[in-house]
């Protein structure tokens, strides 16, 4: 075998170049700082700028430090998800909660080689378990909370004087202002704080062992305790705050396909009344570091206050938003009539509601026909004192300034709540 057949190693600074032809020095070396300058063509000198007003001044943001400019609404730069699987919002539901049963106490007598009559060593059951419910800011929905709820079981007593172990607690967390009521409608507990806890089943005690019974008279008694059963109530849940603003507007007038267009929320949108039947939530963020939730409220109809298609349900929830935007189809002759519709509907419900912030949305602009109805419902709104948004969800048309307002109705119903506090 000729030495030819084996591959030549490189022995020199010239043969390691010719072996390694992308390598024009046959070394590698690191960045310098004019390469880095030369790479950020943002910065002239290498350096990060904090950026600065029309008079010069540096703009920060953040906790602590007020910016010169108004708030403004973060874009999507994430693409929305094209699934067709949507989470409509649960406000509220009824759940039967069952505490963990105890344990057992044990008989047991104790049986030694040299004590063969040692006396009794049965232990205690341990106590079951508790359900209780937290509030947190991690939860928007009661979707995630079952119909039935139980608690762990406490551990039976064995022998030789052992107890049996406690069973741990369930803890359930739900969003924060939610109401626990009894079954005839009392408002038990508001858990409007984060961190609050409500028990709402306590677990039953855990059994006595034989080694408890112990007494001058019996001195190997045969009889223990069973564990207690635990507490069994049934609450209704309620979320008293949904979302800082909810969408009302008749079915088909457009409310889902303008939440997908101001959020990354994907409610379902069809060519037919109805399509929603649960309120979706959306969130929209700005750069102040705030985030506005806004729901798309089932469709109202004529009579809704009434309970005709499934209006009352559908009402409930708007009592569970801050602020209210109407939304009126534009390319229907007469909208103003809608408007009339929903303010009557909601004033025969809880006049109340009438007096929460609100704006109306004139939507579907980019229809030919829209333009001359615009008008009239103009006039309409004027004369109820609102703000009136023409504004296209299909299309993207109008939303920045809904967005701004939104912003507005938030800051305005939570300098509300804090004043009513």
């Amino acid at each position: 075998m000729s030495d030819d057949m084996f591959q030549q190693k490189p022995t020199t600074a010239d043969d390691f170049i010719r072996f390694h032809p992308t390598v024009s020095e046959g070394i590698r070396r690191h960045p310098t700082v004019s390469d880095f300058i030369r790479r950020c063509p943002t910065s002239s000198d290498g350096i990060r700028r904090h950026p600065t007003s029309s008079d010069g001044r540096n703009i920060f943001r953040g906790h602590g430090l007020i910016s010169t400019e108004e708030p403004k609404p973060i874009p999507i730069l994430k693409s929305k998800s094209n699934s067709t699987k949507v989470k409509p919002i649960v406000d509220i539901k009824t759940v039967k909660v069952r505490g963990g049963k105890g344990g057992d106490g044990c008989i047991s007598l104790r049986r030694l080689p040299k004590n063969p009559l040692g006396g009794p060593d049965g232990g205690d059951g341990g106590n079951g378990g508790h359900i209780t419910f937290k509030a947190t800011t991690n939860k928007t929905s009661l979707e995630h909370i079952p119909s039935i709820i139980e608690a762990n079981p406490g551990v039976k007593g064995s022998n030789r004087d052992c107890h049996g172990a406690n069973a741990e607690h369930t803890v359930i967390e739900v969003p924060i202002g939610t109401l626990f009521k009894s079954s005839n409608g009392k408002i038990l507990v508001d858990l409007d704080v984060d961190g609050a806890v409500f028990v709402a089943a306590r677990g039953g005690a855990g059994g006595k062992g034989n080694h408890y019974f112990t007494s001058d008279v019996n001195q190997a008694p045969e009889v223990a305790e069973y564990g207690a059963d635990g507490e069994e109530i049934t609450y209704t849940i309620e979320i008293r705050t949904i979302a800082d603003v909810g969408l009302i507007g008749f079915p088909n007038a457009g409310k889902s396909t303008f939440l997908r267009a101001i959020t990354r929320a994907r409610p379902k949108v069809a060519p037919y009344p109805f399509t929603t039947l649960q309120p979706h939530v959306g969130v929209v963020k700005y750069d102040d570091l705030n985030k506005v939730t806004v729901a798309d409220i089932p469709g109202l109809i004529a009579g809704a206050h009434r309970n005709r298609g499934l209006g009352i349900g559908f009402l409930r929830h708007i009592e569970r938003c801050l602020g209210l935007l109407y939304l009126v189809d534009t390319s229907v002759p007469e909208p103003w009539l809608q408007l009339e519709v929903l303010r009557y509907e909601i004033n025969e419900y809880n006049p109340d509601l009438l007096l929460r912030p609100s704006g109306v949305l004139a939507n579907k602009m980019d229809l030919p026909e829209s333009g001359k109805n615009y008008e009239g419902l103009k006039r309409y709104v004027d004369e109820l004192n609102l703000p009136l948004f023409p504004v296209s969800g299909l299309n993207n048309v109008g939303i920045p300034p809904i967005l701004r307002y939104i912003k507005q109705l938030y800051d305005v119903c939570n300098t509300e709540k804090v004043s009513d506090a």
